[in-house]
């Protein structure tokens, strides 16, 4: 069996004729399921003016997303932004595929969505740092570095922004549908068990980081986080 955190990388499970690949290490997927919960825990507590709750989940969305970049770069080979960030000459390749191929983690056309929703809770989260309300009461922790009209411009933009973000979460989940539906590919369970069957050629490598990368990305998140609260 291949190592979540290990360098190595080949088939984890053997069923019938058809290998099933070790895909995502445990970070991804544990960064995964905690922006779910975190952007829900954010939108809940905006929506029922807990607004001491909802600095508290910006504050963990920041942690997350800051070691989800650092994961980008330092983690394993699925995780890491160099893998699945393509050109624009790749995904029209891909998009014009009869057969559009199964990659080991995001395909081309998937890493947009990826770096879509990434980018903008990254501007959401930053936009919040900066956010004045109209009595001042409750502002963001940076926002004494900012005029009162810039913060409330920020305000307005995270409103917006969160509008937005609420449409690109539901085209995230409309696309994985149709791919459990049409393609037969069900992206989900592999977000949750790490694996997925592979029957579409030779064995793709993939090299897990270490732990101590994980440790680090943590100690370098939390240490943010801490900096900015």
């Amino acid at each position: 069996m291949s190592a979540v955190w290990g360098t190595q990388s080949r088939v984890v499970l053997q069923v019938g004729t058809r290998p099933v690949l070790r895909v995502w290490d445990g970070a991804t997927r544990l960064v995964h399921w905690l922006l779910v919960a975190l952007v829900g825990l954010s939108w809940w507590t905006a929506s029922h003016h807990r607004m001491n709750y909802h600095r508290y989940s910006g504050y963990a969305l920041l942690g997350v997303l800051a070691f989800r970049l650092y994961w980008g770069v330092f983690g394993s080979t699925t995780a890491r932004f160099a893998h699945f960030v393509k050109g624009p000459r790749s995904i029209w390749r891909y998009l014009r595929s009869r057969a559009l191929k199964a990659a080991p983690g995001h395909n081309p056309l998937g890493a947009l969505s990826v770096l879509a929703l990434l980018g903008l809770l990254l501007g959401q989260v930053t936009l919040g740092l900066f956010c004045v309300d109209v009595d001042g009461l409750e502002s963001g922790p940076l926002s004494h570095w900012v005029t009162f009209e810039t913060g409330r411009a920020c305000a307005r933009l995270h409103r917006i922004g969160f509008d937005v973000l609420k449409v690109l979460i539901l085209l995230h989940i409309v696309a994985v549908l149709l791919y459990w539906v049409f393609k037969r590919d069900n992206l989900i369970r592999p977000m949750i068990t790490g694996s997925k069957g592979w029957s579409h050629g030779p064995l793709p490598r993939i090299e897990f980081a270490p732990r101590w990368h994980a440790v680090l990305g943590i100690a370098l998140a939390a240490l943010l986080v801490w900096y900015v609260a």
